[in-house]
């Protein structure tokens, strides 16, 4: 395994090998040959990643609030936020997970590959200090924060379509997942949008909650 590659897709190449590779060892991995997890890295890299996204909200979106800013930095540094971080890097190539996860293709699982960008930003930290895990932070998560704030001020579909529904009264309205495909680290998910029973619309997307909100957007639709 090159781990060369992966330090120039991230533009640092560590002074410390061990510290990259441990960042990248799965807990099924460890276990099955004893040896540590990147577990504890992955702890203290989301609290640096919190705070560098907090400071870079910060001083380049003056006229966010308080509130705004968390809506923003939960968007930006979410799971699936997380995920295509790896996906963009190659993650999944270098991972060291245990037998059972290589054969389920675990390499591949979105929260395995989430969790190990915050370890490898520890990484960063400890082989070479906070201002290049926060330059490969910001690097990665810039177009994201641009994106978030644009938006942030705006009314979300499920929002508007339960304030539309509620106009003239309390309505019961659910979401249901109708079904789940392809494999774990790609799926696609279907889901549905009643209210007080009746089916209003189906929407379809990378996540449960994007499927939600193309059901919820469609819905919509169908009322004008």
């Amino acid at each position: 395994m090159e781990l060369e590659m992966l330090e120039k897709s991230i533009g640092h190449y560590f002074q410390d090998k061990e510290l990259l590779k441990q960042a990248l060892v799965h807990k099924s991995y460890a276990y099955e040959n004893h040896v540590e997890s990147n577990e504890k890295l992955e702890f203290l890299g989301d609290s640096i990643l919190e705070f560098v996204s907090s400071k870079y909200l910060y001083t380049h979106f003056p006229k966010l609030t308080e509130g705004e800013m968390t809506k923003v930095r939960a968007d930006i540094v979410c799971e699936e936020s997380l995920y295509q971080i790896a996906k963009k890097h190659n993650f999944s190539d270098f991972l060291y997970v245990g037998k059972s996860e290589k054969n389920s293709h675990g390499n591949m699982r979105t929260a395995i590959m989430a969790d190990s960008v915050e370890a490898v930003i520890a990484a960063l930290y400890f082989d070479a200090g906070l201002e290049v895990a926060e330059k490969f932070i910001i690097e990665n998560l810039e177009e994201a924060a641009k994106q978030a704030t644009k938006h942030v001020g705006e009314k979300d579909y499920k929002t508007v379509l339960q304030e539309k529904l509620q106009k003239n009264g309390e309505v019961h309205i659910t979401y249901t997942i109708l079904k789940e495909e392809g494999p774990d680290h790609d799926k696609t998910f279907t889901a549905e949008v009643s209210c007080n029973g009746k089916k209003l619309a189906i929407g379809i997307g990378k996540s449960k909650k994007a499927a939600e909100m193309q059901a919820a957007q469609r819905a919509l639709e169908s009322f004008q």
